[in-house]
């Protein structure tokens, strides 16, 4: 109803104003607009050209064809928390931990609804004793004078998007913070003088989206491991988007891999499942045995885990790293993967397909950035569409109201397309909706 009285609130201004009374038909036509579009929901699929592959604002990574499917199979009922060989209740954690720890070689591991939970649910499952070593059971002898420490680099005190903060992560799981070294460099000997009968936690935090370069140090993570040992302390690290592949030979420089810092031998390794993963939104806690099983008994915990239909999603993403095809079937790496000549020859078929409406239109190199806070300031090379310039905002503008909408980003004062984001069965979409806004801008604005 409210969408009705604002169609016919519009009209009636109109009119007040000096426009010509509508015919019922045009009237009509309005309102089932407007309620069609209300029937629509905010939530839409959008076409990314804008050369970004995990984009943020755009729902970060976009699902492979099977975890589509298994997601929906998982929709009905499921034997999610079901032993079918026992006819008993069943582990409801297990799903994942067993291909999890075959991809990363960790003794145990567990899920839950995103990074942010994962880190704090981490740090707040291990404040409450050190870890058992060779030296007997966990458990300090006396009661602490105030609250449990934990040990962070001041360069590794980040915000991401959101206003996340890892300060008031920290504050959130009840521990004290404790900050060591400087903004640019941070060494083993800081984080030694600083331990004190009330430290528990070493943390290291990935920067996520942005890099500190020229006079830096960060002290390795072996280097922290070992003093954890020493000390009796737990080591987590927060490596963000975290990857189960080698970035080097996409042409992405060095970025560690949940593997690498398994064998550097953190408690918990704490990284996201929906960014260079690819899978679905998560947060994944992997390492030793010890300290998921503390996160898996903790209270939060039940708060923080995800549904049947998150799991499935996720274990069909696992299942393309266990297969070997992640690069082919992972619209994330295939994407990261795709060659530039693909996307010039991708950019080439578009301009052919507008034809006199293409009169204008460039092929260009360019490049895309990876985005969703991993590889900060990380860029391959690819080939763009460049639309026919002049007022790119308006362009940009007419380009998000197509249907679907399809979003680009203005370079060198034009609108340009990348192919590298725009997943294979969405071209027909994409070109519907550029021939409507530049028919639309040449209606406005003339040839």
């Amino acid at each position: 109803m409210e969408g009705i009285r604002e169609v016919l609130e519009g009209h009636r201004q109109a009119i007040l104003a000096g426009a010509p009374c509508p015919a019922p038909e045009a009237i009509e036509a309005d309102v089932l607009a407007r309620l069609g579009e209300a029937a629509r929901g905010s939530l839409r699929a959008v076409v990314n050209a804008t050369g970004v592959v995990i984009h943020t604002n755009l729902g970060r990574a976009p699902l492979s064809a099977a975890t589509l499917d298994a997601m929906r199979h998982a929709a009905g009922y499921t034997n999610l928390e079901y032993d079918l060989e026992a006819g008993e209740r069943g582990d409801r954690y297990g799903h994942a931990e067993a291909p999890l720890c075959r991809l990363t070689g960790a003794e145990a591991a567990v899920v839950v609804n995103n990074n942010a939970a994962a880190v704090m649910l981490a740090l707040a499952a291990l404040m409450d004793a050190p870890p058992a070593r060779a030296s007997g059971p966990a458990g300090p002898a006396t009661p602490l004078a105030g609250p449990p420490e934990v040990i962070v680099s001041r360069g590794q005190l980040v915000e991401i998007g959101g206003g996340f903060r890892i300060p008031d992560v920290l504050r959130r799981s009840g521990a004290a913070l404790v900050e060591v070294g400087t903004t640019n460099r941070t060494y083993l000997r800081d984080y030694e003088a600083a331990v004190g009968p009330r430290t528990r936690i070493l943390l290291t935090v990935h920067r996520s989206n942005f890099r500190l370069s020229g006079f830096v140090h960060d002290t390795p993570l072996e280097e922290l491991v070992e003093l954890g040992r020493q000390r009796g302390l737990w080591v987590v690290d927060d490596l963000g988007s975290g990857t189960l592949l080698a970035t080097r030979p996409f042409g992405l420089g060095d970025e560690p891999t949940v593997q690498e810092r398994i064998r550097a031998g953190a408690d918990l390794v704490c990284f996201s499942g929906d960014k260079l993963l690819g899978g679905p939104q998560a947060g994944i806690l992997a390492g030793r045995r010890e300290a998921v099983l503390r996160v898996k008994r903790h209270p939060l915990m039940r708060a923080l885990r995800v549904d049947k239909v998150t799991l499935a999603g996720l274990l069909a993403t696992l299942a393309h790293y266990e297969r070997g095809e992640a690069t082919a079937e992972v619209p994330v790496w295939r994407a990261i993967a795709a060659a530039p000549d693909a996307s010039r020859a991708r950019a080439e078929a578009w301009r052919g397909a507008l034809g006199d409406l293409g009169a204008g239109c460039a092929v260009r190199p360019s490049r895309s950035a990876v985005g969703g806070g991993s590889l900060p300031e990380v860029t391959v090379p690819t080939f763009v569409l460049a639309l026919p310039g002049g007022a790119p905002d308006a362009l940009l503008a007419r380009l998000r109201r197509a249907d679907p909408p399809v979003i680009g980003r203005i370079e060198d004062d034009r609108v340009v397309l990348d192919p590298r984001t725009v997943l294979p069965d969405e071209d027909e979409a994409l070109l519907r909706g550029v021939r409507e806004a530049l028919k639309a801008r040449r209606t406005t604005d003339g040839p």
